[in-house]
């Protein structure tokens, strides 16, 4: 499922009119091998967490077919995802069945003393919708399901392996970096301790909204994805790139950083969160007394090192990113761009307003969002020299922010304003580079393809 995702289902080199035929041999073993790979990561995670005693995604997965769901909302736009391989006939079949077999496992819960939630039917519903189109239909009626359903299924499948990785995290060392970004943060003005302040003055019902903007990003995901896979059934024609693409690789590239670089965040390195650990009860209220000589330190064995980068803030910019424009190139409707503008703005607000992150990772995650854009964006455009360029600056760019965090806190802490206007200027810099290849004028785009029958 994983190729079925960062392939391009198409294939067009020279701007023709794209020949349809099947698959080559090479494309199918790599789909194979995709799928295979799939599987066997999960196993593995699965292993990893009985043994080490936490739920594994295979218990997870489990869960949303016999159990309590964990999640409510990814469920559904996994199946939201899925729909968009189908006719209006069959979503509504799909969609009908996946409600009225939510509502029975609701019931039966229920009746069996446990809690009223829901997130089973639409699980139930992908997998039928699966098989129903492997095992009976043809042609491109079956392409199109499989590719929408393992758009779905890997969307279900990425909160899975997400959750064991952030006790990988733990599990990777016992001792955090935060001393160290708290420093560097005062190159940015302490935005955390601001943002705190500024949301315990407005009150909980803007604190309210921002929790649910923070935990329901994958539907906001999820709404512009079907928003740019709308007309794949229509046309027969699967976008070059597209949202979810982004957001895979960005879920397997940027963890890697939280072994790197761990940091748990000021509500817990400087908060009552700590659990005993914190160097203080400072946050939101205090900005911590400033070091000389910082050093790791000790935390506990159930806060995951989820900070650096704050992968919230390259999500979210993602989001905002393609709720900019079609895949052709064409401007997105005004309430798409509204709503990519609004939740990239609410997820910052929140990653820090709640504690959750510094400054420090939120640039990062920036960075890291820009640097897997430029390197998916345009297929058919090839590794030119701006690709190159614009991956190779993130790249470099990503890694002198962390060095400089980890080696020039401290004099990121005295000098604050150069540190934080260099650091802010370069990205800047990166920022304009970005969006002047992909988004000028000299930008590559192609017209919006023909429906079927117009050909």
């Amino acid at each position: 499922m994983g190729v079925v995702l960062l392939d391009d289902p198409r294939s067009d080199f020279d701007g023709d009119a794209r020949r349809r035929t099947g698959p080559s041999v090479s494309r199918r073993v790599r789909i194979a091998a995709g799928v295979a790979a799939v599987p066997v990561l999960l196993v593995v995670l699965q292993i990893l967490a009985a043994h080490n005693g936490f739920q594994g995604p295979l218990e997870s997965l489990w869960g949303d077919y016999a159990g309590t769901p964990k999640s409510v909302s990814v469920p559904w736009a996994g199946l939201a995802l899925a729909l968009v391989g189908l006719s209006w006939r069959r979503r509504l079949l799909t969609a009908g069945a996946a409600v009225a077999i939510d509502a029975v496992y609701a019931l039966v819960r229920v009746l069996l003393g446990g809690p009223l939630t829901i997130g089973n039917g639409p699980v139930v519903a992908l997998t039928g919708l699966a098989l129903v189109a492997w095992l009976g239909w043809e042609g491109r009626d079956k392409r199109d399901a499989l590719h929408a359903a393992a758009l779905g299924a890997l969307l279900i499948l990425a909160t899975k392996v997400g959750d064991v990785w952030l006790h990988i995290t733990v599990m990777a060392g016992p001792n955090v970096l935060d001393r160290y970004v708290v420093l560097a943060d005062h190159a940015f003005g302490e935005p955390s301790w601001l943002m705190g302040q500024a949301l315990d003055a407005l009150g909980p019902a803007v604190s309210a909204v921002l929790h649910w903007v923070y935990i329901e990003l994958p539907v906001a995901a999820m709404v512009v994805a079907v928003w740019q896979l709308r007309r794949v059934v229509s046309t027969g024609v699967w976008p070059e790139h597209y949202l979810v693409r982004t957001f895979l690789v960005l879920g397997l590239v940027g963890p890697v950083v939280y072994v790197l670089f761990p940091v748990v965040g000021p509500m817990f390195a400087f908060a009552a969160d700590g659990h005993g650990l914190q160097l203080g009860d400072y946050w939101p209220h205090a900005i911590p007394p400033r070091e000389s000589v910082p050093g790791a330190m000790p935390f506990d064995n159930a806060t995951p090192r989820n900070c650096m980068p704050s992968m919230h803030t390259a999500w979210a910019t993602t989001v905002f990113l393609h709720s900019r424009r079609a895949p052709d190139g064409s401007p997105a409707p005004r309430w798409l761009r509204w709503g990519g503008a609004f939740w990239v703005l609410a997820t910052l607000t929140a990653t820090l307003g709640f504690g959750y992150h510094y400054g420090a990772d939120l640039l990062a995650g920036a960075v890291l969002c820009l640097t897997v854009e430029s390197a998916l964006r345009a297929p058919g455009r090839g590794w030119d020299r701006a690709r190159i360029g614009l991956v190779g600056a993130g790249i470099g760019l990503l890694a002198v922010l962390l060095l400089s965090y980890r080696f020039l806190a401290v004099w990121m802490s005295e000098h604050p304003f150069p540190a934080g206007a260099m650091a802010l200027g370069l990205f800047a810099a990166y920022a304009w580079a970005f969006a002047a290849t992909w988004f000028g004028r000299a930008a590559v785009t192609r017209p919006a393809p023909e429906p079927l029958s117009a050909r």
